[in-house]
């Protein structure tokens, strides 16, 4: 099992191969570090505001753990506060032998897929996953393991430098995600997308029918897990930085659905029932800003036609 987390946040990540940091703006990086140097108090608006333009690679971790909460942005007992949570983490039993013999197995399964990416080590990630998933049932007991756990504790392995700080991200992010399904039950939710999606997009939506196409399989997994499991990793950081940076990120999720079902209707209209269910379980990269520049186009669409929008949170 991995071992606990030393307090230092200077160290590279423990489950993420070294690469080169891609090139940003010059000046976007400056803004960042003009808020991330404050030595008194975090600007989280500000930071809310430059993410959902995009965060860069080197710096994205950092900036996540303030949009989650998981670091307050009153600096003055950072230490104190991060060195009782880095503890409290040491003192969890991550020791669940059922469950860590299905994170090993989803894990293996997810890293070959993710091999080309180069983004997670494949020596050191696996303990980290085992670890993280293992301890966060043993907290939540009420929580039922999910395979697709994997994938939505993988963007965090990418970019937090200590496993506490892994955990702290995922348990703050699943946390939501269960609070969401209990406001609606997936059956309600898919059953209202699916009435979004019709009225949008209805030739789409025939065509779907026409190739007997089971939606619900496609469709709870698309809202369930904020698209974790489809898109290419380096999609779900560029779509995640923009949902961290959304107070209510959970209701946005379906109408970036929908705008990724908008996106594709052409190239799904020339598949045959098996290449759609394969496009949809495994989506193409894509242009983050553009398909969340669309959700806003359609929530607002769908509101004109509607008079309100119901809750379909994610």
């Amino acid at each position: 099992m991995a071992a606990s987390p030393p307090l230092s946040s200077s160290s590279s990540s423990p489950g993420r191969r070294r690469t080169s940091p891609p090139l940003h703006s010059a000046l976007l990086r400056e803004d960042y570090d003009e808020v991330l140097e404050s030595e008194v108090f975090i600007d989280v608006n500000r930071l809310r505001k430059y993410a959902r333009h995009g965060i860069p690679l080197e710096i994205r971790g950092v900036v996540w753990k303030y949009l989650l909460g998981v670091e307050k942005s009153d600096r003055s007992n950072e230490f104190t506060q991060r060195k009782a949570r880095y503890e409290a983490y040491r003192e969890i039993d991550k020791e669940n032998v059922e469950v860590s013999k299905r994170v090993r197995g989803e894990a293996t399964r997810y890293l070959a897929r993710a091999k080309k990416d180069n983004l997670l080590d494949p020596h050191s990630a696996p303990a980290i996953f085992e670890a993280v998933i293992c301890a966060y049932i043993n907290c939540n007991n009420h929580v039922e393991y999910s395979p697709s756990f994997v994938q939505v504790c993988a963007p965090f392995v990418i970019t937090m430098k200590s496993e506490c700080d892994v955990y702290s991200c995922f348990e703050r992010l699943v946390n939501v995600l269960y609070e969401s399904s209990l406001d609606n039950n997936i059956n309600k939710r898919v059953a209202q997308f699916l009435s979004y999606f019709r009225t949008l997009m209805p030739e789409l939506y025939d065509y779907f029918e026409e190739e007997e196409l089971d939606v619900g399989e496609w469709a709870s997994s698309w809202l369930r897990y904020l698209l974790a499991k489809e898109l290419p990793i380096q999609s779900v950081l560029d779509l995640w930085d923009v949902y961290f940076a959304t107070p209510d990120y959970v209701a946005l999720h379906p109408f970036v659905c929908l705008a990724i079902l908008r996106h594709l209707k052409d190239s799904l209209e020339d598949l045959e029932q098996s290449e759609i269910r394969s496009m949809l379980l495994r989506l193409p990269k894509m242009n983050i800003n553009r398909i969340v520049s669309q959700a806003y186009n359609i929530r607002s669409e769908i509101q004109a036609r509607y008079g309100t929008i119901v809750n379909v949170r994610a």
